[in-house]
C-alpha cells in the first residue's frame, strides 16, 4: 500500500477576517474533494486571517496513481488566483517502508 500527501502553504490575497478566510478556503478544499477524491483539510495557521496549510492526502496500491493524482491536485491549487502558493511539501511513502 502506497500513502500520498501534500502539504500546501499558502498566503491569501485581499483577506482581512476569518470569515474571509473560510470564503476563500472551503471551496478549494471541497473541488479538491469533489474532483479528485482525495482527503484534505487546513492543517495549520488557522488562527490567522491571512494564511493557511491545506494538507492532502490519497491512498493506493499504486504509487505512479498517487503520484498522477497528487500531480493534478498541486496543479490545481497552483493556479487559483486568489491565493499565491508559498510552498509545497509532498510525501509518498510505502507500508513496507514504515
Amino acid at each position: 500500500m502506497w500513502i500520498g500527501s501534500l502539504e500546501f502553504d499558502v498566503l491569501l490575497g485581499d483577506v482581512h477576517s476569518l470569515k474571509e478566510k473560510r470564503s476563500v478556503v472551503r471551496p478549494i478544499v471541497a473541488e479538491l474533494k469533489r474532483r479528485f477524491g482525495v482527503s484534505v483539510a487546513e492543517v495549520d495557521h488557522r488562527d490567522l486571517h491571512r494564511r493557511t496549510m491545506i494538507g492532502v492526502g490519497v491512498v493506493s496500491g499504486d504509487a505512479a496513481h498517487i503520484a498522477e493524482v497528487l500531480d493534478s491536485v498541486e496543479r490545481t491549487v497552483a493556479i487559483r488566483p486568489e491565493i499565491e502558493l508559498l510552498s509545497v511539501r509532498r510525501r509518498l511513502v510505502s507500508t513496507d517502508d514504515l
